[in-house]
């Protein structure tokens, strides 16, 4: 029998960039296919290839043995393809009803038949063994709720192969359990999964097998038993990683940043804490819990109603994101496409944003200088671009989070907020970030580490903070004997 994909020689190439180097691929029936590598690697433009949504130049897909060719999206989910992709495909406004039958909705003489769309969404969720209000506006479902409207999409386009693009991105442990257990019943079903994350614990939980991509390469094709996590490491980025989350200690000095009271509404109760010059400081819980919110205050991007800021022993009004980064203070954002970036701009002039009056003079920008500093953190960071003037959309996830560092590296803050920065990024990339932490930490900066992915908080904090609906519940000052079941026992309330 030939498997339900086959995809053989794929090559694709952008201005400057080789993303595919003749690419090949096999997916059966009932099988989970990881696809890993770094950022940069060419999942991506793997995946939008199998979409229809980019032309290869060169190669071929075969569905049960038979070669199709797709121009355009349409044609590759007639074809029995779905593509759920980190950034959800949904229509916000519209129901969840509205966006399953989005575009195949069933009529009858011109009229849309809202009982029989009722009934089979009803049908979709049962299927699914999940209870999501069909009639409520996506904007209002939570991204649990909104990936499960996309699964149900999938189903009731009658999806043979399904693809999904970073899927646990931003659920919790418990949602990331009741995927697995949808994912499982769809492979009962026949149903070929391709399944794209840079969280290695989950492609041990779930794949049948795992595909290496670097460089734009296939450099690895192993049944998931026959690789172990440090190897599958050592496929992704090219050498082996000595240590996963480096922590180094450097001498803590006295407190920077000091946050008294601070207040908003149910999302952020009374949070009060310190962090010291050269500290970093963990900051996690459950999603929702109130993380991302209390940096924002922090940031000045929401109006706190009360608490204070201090800085160096001094109070700071912080009333703007621009009070914020002249006082000293820098947010990475826990979504980088969103508020981080850009996305139609230039790198060059992402990172010129919060620097422009570093770079001008007499109302006048001096383009030499902005250059040379972006061509320093270009090789500091090793991001990769084919020119400065490139969109900063066309990056890879992990080199837009790049840029995003190097335009606060830039503006030399003493306290930086990180909400969720190895988010979305592959395993090497991620050990570049946390020895940047570490260089910050010992040049004496105060670092605010908010991450959901509780190895990372443990293996990189000197003390963390635990969130549970707007309040601190609790910290954990001894890392070193932490464990994730404290953090978890905490984050509950």
């Amino acid at each position: 029998m030939p498997p339900l994909l086959s995809m053989r020689g794929i090559v694709k190439s952008f201005p400057g960039v080789r993303a595919l180097r003749g690419v090949a691929l096999d997916l059966d029936g009932g099988e989970v296919l990881a696809l890993v590598g770094e950022n940069g690697a060419g999942k991506s433009t793997l995946i939008k290839v199998l979409a229809g949504a980019q032309p290869p130049d060169a190669g071929s897909i075969h569905l049960h043995g038979q070669a199709v060719r797709f121009t355009r999206p349409l044609e590759s989910r007639q074809a029995g393809i779905a593509v759920i992709y980190q950034e959800f495909n949904l229509v916000p406004s519209l129901t969840a009803i509205e966006n399953i039958f989005l575009g195949q909705e069933p009529a009858h003489a011109g009229f849309v038949r809202r009982s029989k769309e009722q009934q089979r969404a009803n049908e979709l969720f049962t299927r699914l063994g999940v209870a999501v209000d069909p009639e409520a506006p996506c904007r209002e479902l939570t991204v649990a709720q909104q990936q499960l409207v996309e699964i149900a999409r999938a189903l009731a386009f009658d999806a043979r192969i399904v693809v999904m693009d970073e899927p646990s991105a931003t659920l919790t442990p418990q949602e990331v359990e009741r995927l697995f257990s949808i994912i499982r019943d769809l492979r009962t079903r026949g149903i070929g999964i391709i399944y794209v994350s840079h969280r290695l614990e989950e492609i041990f939980a779930i794949a049948d097998r795992v595909l290496v991509l670097r460089d734009g390469e296939a450099v690895a094709w192993r049944p998931i038993g026959e690789v172990t996590r440090e190897e599958l490491i050592r496929l992704m980025v090219g050498r082996r990683l000595e240590e996963e989350f480096p922590k180094r200690q450097v001498p803590i000095g006295p407190p920077l940043l000091v946050v008294r009271g601070l207040r908003c509404g149910p999302k952020v109760r009374d949070v009060s804490f310190v962090i010291r010059r050269g500290e970093v400081v963990g900051l996690t819980g459950l999603v929702g819990a109130g993380r991302t919110e209390t940096a924002r205050l922090i940031f000045g991007a929401d109006c706190k109603e009360a608490g204070i800021v201090e800085l160096d022993g001094r109070t700071v009004d912080i009333r703007s994101p621009r009070d914020a980064i002249r006082a000293g203070i820098a947010l990475l954002t826990e979504d980088r496409k969103a508020q981080g970036l850009v996305l139609a701009q230039s790198v060059r002039d992402n990172f010129a944003l919060p620097n422009l009056e570093r770079f001008s003079f007499l109302g006048f920008v001096r383009r030499r200088a902005e250059r040379q500093a972006l061509a320093r953190h270009i090789e500091g960071l090793r991001i990769r671009l084919a020119s400065p003037e490139q969109p900063v959309g066309h990056l890879s996830g992990g080199n837009q989070q790049k840029v995003v560092l190097a335009k606060w590296l830039e503006r030399h803050c003493e306290v930086l907020l990180f909400d969720e920065p190895t988010r979305g990024i592959d395993v090497g990339a991620k050990v570049e970030i946390y020895r940047l932490i570490n260089d910050l930490a010992a040049a004496g900066k105060a670092i605010l580490l908010i991450s959901s992915e509780l190895p990372e908080v443990l293996g990189m904090s000197d003390r963390i903070l635990v969130m549970h609906e707007g309040r601190l519940t609790g910290e954990l000052t001894d890392v070193s004997r932490a464990t994730q079941e404290d953090i978890l026992r905490l984050a509950v309330g």
